[in-house]
């Protein structure tokens, strides 16, 4: 996920624009009454790199170069963090171990497929963004694809639940493609519509419930902060863009689990990474975190990123200790920081609605 500071120059009249609400249709949703509780037993992953566990190949991102990676497993693996992302702490509360990635399915043997699949790519996002890579309608093409092949049976699917992470990709393309600022309000509703559109469609591949991300305050991210040396958030930006996306999203998804007629359980979930994200950041202390807005590993002037290097020489610096920062670089949080933001998430009883 990478959000243009550019951005925060003109969201401060998105509330004072009449922007489109967002609309829906019915949800036709084919339900599978179980009369007891089943385990379950795969997570699959759509997204960005919020939640990307190493589908991104190697040279095209820094995630497959050190410094990422030094926590955990010790090297760089595909993860933007210095060690585990939202992905593996949402499988280690499902008691499985962290899914495979999509990219190297046909080098695994069945056994290692037991947990599910990461079909989510760091960079992408709902719609087509700066990266390359395969948007979330894609993606689940290739679960569809998975499905048909008959790599995962339909009780697989049935004991399944899926994590879908929208982190701001779309925005930051519209922002560099010259967005109008009187369109902006529009493309957030389009942004929360797809997003709508797809967990339906993942909903009806078979998942018994879809957990959605909302958006993180993307106006704490260092690649914003870092005009202030990193001391204080741009709340424009988390009371603004941030809080009119959350709300869409959170209307959409009441409507969705309103539709359903089986009111026992919402097979919809949204998970407050926005609340999980400012409780930490407010209380850092209480998770150990003694740096909450200064990136743990930047590069060594404007020029540079985590990783770069130039003629073998290092363009990058990182901290003395990972574990004490919230962010390990400019838009990504630490192992700390992650394991943070879902301790938050336990706190709050969020999770609990994923069992069925």
């Amino acid at each position: 996920m990478d959000l243009s500071p550019f951005l925060l120059s003109f969201i401060f009249i998105i509330l004072h624009l009449s922007g489109p609400r967002v609309v829906q249709g019915e949800v036709d949703i084919q339900h599978h009454h179980l009369h007891q509780k089943e385990s379950i037993t795969k997570l699959f992953v759509f997204g960005d790199s919020y939640a990307d566990t190493g589908n991104i190949k190697r040279g095209f991102a820094p995630s497959w170069k050190h410094p990422y990676g030094v926590t955990f497993p010790g090297k760089p693996a595909g993860r933007f963090s210095d060690g585990r992302v939202l992905t593996d702490y949402i499988a280690n509360y499902l008691k499985v171990k962290s899914p495979a990635s999509y990219r190297i399915r046909k080098h695994l043997a069945p056994h290692h497929l037991k947990n599910g699949m990461s079909f989510a790519f760091g960079g992408t996002g709902v719609f087509e963004t700066l990266n390359p890579g395969p948007n979330m309608t894609t993606q689940i093409n290739y679960f569809q694809k998975t499905i048909l092949d008959k790599v995962f049976t339909t009780s697989d699917i049935r004991k399944s639940v899926a994590l879908v992470s929208v982190a701001g990709n779309d925005y930051t393309r519209y922002t560099i493609k010259n967005g109008s600022i009187q369109g902006l309000p529009s493309f957030i509703s389009s942004v929360v519509n797809q997003t709508i559109t797809n967990v339906i469609r993942i909903k009806e591949l078979g998942v018994k419930k879809v957990i959605i991300s909302n958006l993180q305050p993307v106006g704490c991210l260092p690649s914003v902060t870092a005009s202030s040396s990193f001391k204080q958030c741009n709340e424009t930006s988390n009371n603004l863009l941030v809080a009119y996306h959350n709300t869409l999203l959170t209307e959409a998804v009441t409507k969705l689990n309103q539709q359903i007629n089986d009111h026992s359980s919402s097979p919809f979930i949204i998970i407050d990474l926005y609340n999980s994200f400012m409780s930490v950041l407010k209380h850092p202390s209480t998770h150990n975190i003694k740096n909450e807005l200064e990136p743990c590993c930047v590069g060594v002037s404007s020029k540079y990123i985590c990783g770069s290097i130039v003629k073998k020489v290092k363009k990058y610096t990182v901290c003395e200790n990972p574990k004490s920062a919230f962010f390990w670089d400019l838009v990504h949080p630490t192992d700390a920081g992650w394991r943070a933001v879902y301790t938050r998430l336990r706190i709050s009883n969020a999770l609990e609605q994923i069992h069925y």
